[in-house]
């Protein structure tokens, strides 16, 4: 991933900061992030979203969700348990793992659930009535004035 130099934008924006440190944190976090388990970010609707995590050999008692401060955190630590045989091959990798999401304002996390190996989180943007947009009525003629007598 390229390390983008975002100095010439604060020269000329004002409250960006949050986003600025946001983007620098997530290159560094990629940087030092392996690509295991594999996953998907899928849009569902306009304010729907899924991450989809390939977790075989997991059991929901090994797998760890949370949010803070914006972030969420999937963990998955195996419990510790000796197989009756020796391996020739493990390709199911069943290693710990870490995976961060850095979630935008407003989007929070609805639910999860583990079906055949995959590991679904559901997301949802819900804006506050104050932020949606709005209609304004026309009320008919009335004369206001800008300085109170």
């Amino acid at each position: 991933m390229r390390n983008f130099d975002l100095t010439p934008f604060y020269r000329s924006t004002i409250g960006f900061d949050r986003l600025a440190s946001v983007l620098d944190s997530l290159s560094q976090a990629e940087s030092n992030q392996s690509s295991y388990p594999p996953y998907n970010i899928e849009l569902l609707g306009e304010d729907a979203y899924r991450i989809t995590m390939a977790v075989a050999g997991f059991a929901e008692s090994e797998i760890e969700i949370k949010v803070d401060q914006g972030k969420l955190t999937v963990v998955g630590k195996k419990s510790v348990e000796k197989s009756n045989g020796q391996y020739l091959h493990q390709g199911i990798a069943e290693r710990n793992f870490e995976r961060r999401f850095q979630l935008a304002d407003y989007v929070k996390v609805e639910g999860a659930s583990l079906d055949n190996g995959l590991l679904y989180i559901e997301l949802v943007r819900e804006l506050p009535d104050a932020m949606k947009p709005r209609t304004i009525a026309i009320n008919g003629q009335k004369k206001h004035s800008l300085h109170a007598a």
